[in-house]
């Protein structure tokens, strides 16, 4: 059986405990509200009101601003790794790759998501594009251009953009 959900006042983006805290409406250009503590998924718990600080995404997201960019994720290739189709990557240019960090190189002059891995010698490289493909064998040098540093998922209402 499932339990009803209150919907929320269409009134104001923000519930009536959390403006109170506030004083006025958070800045939602730079900072949105962070709860002081964290909730538990799928368990219930006794709900505290209080709210611990604002958080800048910006700031929380980007570690070398000059360095970052974001990019859509098309394809589930990398679904073992926690990254999906429709997925925005957060990708920092000066961040150093290392094994098992997903990464977009270019290839041949295209661009490639991938994991880095190490082979036995321990030397780090890349799974191959597929057997099959003509890109597999080349020999020109791959040049990663970016580590992704976060992922966002989209949830609802779909993860494809419908609505």
């Amino acid at each position: 059986m499932f339990t009803p959900v209150a919907e929320p006042a269409p009134s104001s983006a923000f519930p009536p405990w959390l403006e109170r805290h506030l004083g006025m409406k958070p800045d939602t250009v730079t900072c949105w509200p962070l709860l002081a503590d964290p909730v538990p998924a799928g368990l219930p718990t006794p709900v505290s009101e209080d709210l611990g600080s604002l958080l800048s995404l910006d700031a929380h997201l980007v570690r070398n601003p000059a360095q970052t960019f974001l990019l859509r994720v098309t394809g589930e290739a990398l679904a073992e790794a926690g990254v999906h189709d429709g997925d925005l990557l957060v990708m920092d240019r000066a961040v150093p790759p290392l094994t098992g960090n997903v990464v977009l190189a270019v290839v041949e002059g295209a661009f490639m998501l991938t994991c880095l891995s190490r082979h036995a010698e321990g030397q780090r490289v890349m799974p191959l594009i597929e057997q099959n493909d003509a890109r597999s064998s080349s020999e020109e040098p791959v040049r990663i251009v970016g580590v992704a540093r976060w992922v966002i998922h989209r949830l609802w209402p779909g993860r494809h953009g419908d609505g």
